[in-house]
């Protein structure tokens, strides 16, 4: 399940934004930084019309788990959360979010992962 076009955050100008602009949320497992949209940063990526809506990136690092096959996995359980409990109404709020997994050795429980990933999407009032 792939995250859709017009939610994805791309470019390394776009990363240094959120890490210089961002208000942390701290969990056990993962850390959100969640900023406010700059669609001025996305102009050479030709996003002009969808540029001020709700975009997230996940990132996992090889301390998480050697295998990209793991990793990728982890990806794809936090995105099939995200897509099926974000309503179009959330989709409209003006922020972008980097959600950064901590090393450990969690990758099989599933449920910790999501709960946590859970509890820090309503801690950061991207969802109600």
């Amino acid at each position: 399940m792939a995250l859709p076009k017009d939610m994805r955050l791309k470019g390394h100008r776009t990363f240094n934004y959120i890490h210089k602009n961002s208000i942390k949320y701290h969990g056990k497992l993962m850390t959100f930084k969640v900023a406010r949209s700059n669609p001025e940063i996305l102009l050479s990526h030709k996003l002009t019309n969808t540029s001020n809506k709700f975009r997230v990136a996940i990132a996992i690092s090889k301390k998480v788990s050697k295998k990209a096959v793991e990793r990728n996995k982890l990806r794809r359980i936090l995105l099939g959360w995200l897509l099926t409990n974000i309503q179009k109404i959330n989709n409209h709020k003006p922020y972008w979010l980097l959600v950064n997994l901590k090393f450990g050795d969690f990758c099989n429980d599933k449920n910790k992962i999501l709960e946590e990933f859970q509890n820090l999407m309503f801690k950061s009032h991207l969802i109600k």
